[in-house]
């Protein structure tokens, strides 16, 4: 970021101990690197994340892939390039259906497990670095500059028009039955096909087969061939499908807010105690969770206090970079919130919690659709933000393979990061829960720590390079810690970062 002079400033803790999975229950499976971060640029979370890291609040962890139990690949979805499904279409087709008609769905919920806010994780409060440290002197002269973050409000009707660089899906066309076909009496059972019945045929066939019907028709008729623009056959866009989501003569008004994660910010105070509640029914209806697992203390932990440092860049979106809330205001009152995370070349989603009494309306498809369409509308005002991270992809859990369905995307490979279309990577896990994406048998981590004396540490309110901290200890006995941790951040990550040393 031009002209940013903030710092990341970590203590890491290493991943010896195992914790409860919050995926297959194994009490102490789960295993992961943690570091807590005091502060953190949007840019150094953003190369976090392209290595395998994921926050919950200021914790920041990395599961150990060949060792966890439940191995979780980094997932992104090419936004410009995504094409909503046929489940994806029927999810926005249910929503408008509420909004214009005023009535819930009868059908349950079709199971959108939500990513856990990593509580089995085990994230450690910092016990060694006091806030004048953090602030200190020596480091002054690197504050943040933040200008003023404007408050933005997507309204129902404003979505963006943002058209995919590129698509080969085709519009869903109503399945209608042949010109005078009558319905015959269901065969026997047991007898087979009705033999006073045409064979059946694809729709898609049908559609094709009439087309060429009408084509023949123009040509007899001297009518030329050639389609007019208004006569091309569009595939929708996303954009299309959320307008339409949103009827102008309706039963409900649905309005969706960004709003920065901020006790600064007006709206995010005015909101805050109706979010906490929200938040709060949501995990003890939803996850089972007890009064105490979900207070106010726990909500501002995990999904309030963050440690990016909010930004404002001149080739980067209006809104800025940073934490934010997405709020889905019905008909004036709160029954959803997107926690996302906008980043140099992504938004990444970190968690959603809404009202149980709204589960039938899929609300975590719907908002993941929001989402990307809202990466969308970013991009248009910085280029290189075109990804939206879903956080990590669970092969070995049955209910976390939805996140695949949001296509085309990428896993990351868990040894070399480098991102592989997931296609190339569900054969991997169909035989092992642990795989590496990446064949190429001689490709190795690009960004692998070669010199951990320039790995940047925090020491006595200075600032200096590991290989001077270690002179001044006279032998420092924690190079293998320091070695371990620029191993996983990397090189570049590790020549900014500071790590903090008692």
């Amino acid at each position: 970021m031009a002209g940013n002079k903030s710092y990341t400033i970590v203590e890491y803790f290493g991943g010896d101990d195992g914790y409860r999975c919050g995926y297959c229950k194994n009490a102490i499976g789960n295993f992961s690197h943690g570091m807590w971060s005091h502060t953190m640029t949007v840019q150094d979370y953003q190369d976090l994340i392209d290595r395998g890291w994921r926050r919950s609040g200021k914790y920041v962890y990395k599961p150990i892939m060949n060792k966890t139990c439940c191995p979780q690949y980094t997932i992104r979805c090419h936004a410009l390039k995504f094409q909503p499904s046929k489940s994806h279409k029927k999810i926005l087709k249910k929503m408008s259906k509420f909004i214009s008609g005023g009535e819930l769905p009868t059908e349950q919920n079709d199971g959108e497990p939500m990513d856990s806010v990593c509580e089995e994780e085990g994230p450690r409060e910092p016990s060694k670095v006091c806030p004048a440290e953090v602030k200190c002197a020596a480091i002054t002269d690197i504050q943040k500059e933040v200008a003023e973050c404007p408050t933005i409000t997507e309204v129902q009707k404003e979505v963006v028009d943002a058209a995919p660089a590129s698509s080969e899906t085709s519009r869903e066309d109503s399945v209608s039955a042949p010109d005078g076909r009558t319905t015959a009496t269901a065969p026997k059972p047991g007898v087979g096909a009705d033999p006073s019945r045409p064979p059946c045929r694809k729709a898609k066939d049908l559609r094709k087969e009439r087309r060429l019907q009408k084509e023949q028709m123009r040509h007899a008729d001297g009518v030329s061939s050639i389609p007019t623009p208004t006569q091309t056959n569009q595939p929708k866009t996303l954009e299309d499908f959320i307008s339409e989501s949103l009827p102008d003569n309706s039963s409900h008004c649905l309005e969706v807010r960004l709003v920065p994660v901020s006790f600064e910010d007006p709206q995010f105070t005015a909101s805050y105690q109706q979010s906490a509640a929200l938040y709060a029914r949501y995990q003890m209806a939803i996850h089972g969770d007890e009064p105490c697992e979900c207070n106010e203390t726990q909500f501002r932990r995990f999904l309030c206090d963050s440690p990016l440092e909010a930004e404002h860049s001149p080739d980067g979106p209006e809104v800025g970079y940073g934490s934010f809330h997405q709020q889905y205001w019905l008909d004036g009152r709160i029954v959803a919130v997107g926690v996302i995370d906008i980043l140099p070349t992504c938004v990444s989603s970190v968690y959603l919690y809404y009202h149980p009494d709204f589960a039938s309306l899929s609300l975590g498809s719907y908002s993941a659709l929001r989402e990307i369409a809202f990466t969308r509308q970013l991009q248009k005002q910085s280029p290189k933000l075109s990804y939206y991270y879903l956080g990590f992809y669970i092969h070995s859990c049955p209910k976390m393979r939805y996140k695949g369905q949001y296509r085309p995307s990428d896993l990351l490979c868990p040894e070399t990061y480098v991102w592989v279309p997931i296609e190339r990577c569900l054969p991997h896990l169909e035989n092992s829960r642990y795989a590496r994406f990446n064949q190429d048998p001689d490709a190795g981590d690009a960004r692998a720590l070669k010199d951990v004396g320039r790995a940047l540490v925090l020491y006595r309110r200075a600032v200096m390079p590991y290989a001077a901290y270690s002179r001044k200890r006279k032998g420092s006995s924690d190079e293998a810690e320091v070695q371990q941790y620029g191993g996983l951040v990397g090189q570049d990550c590790a020549e900014r970062i500071l790590l903090y040393r008692a």
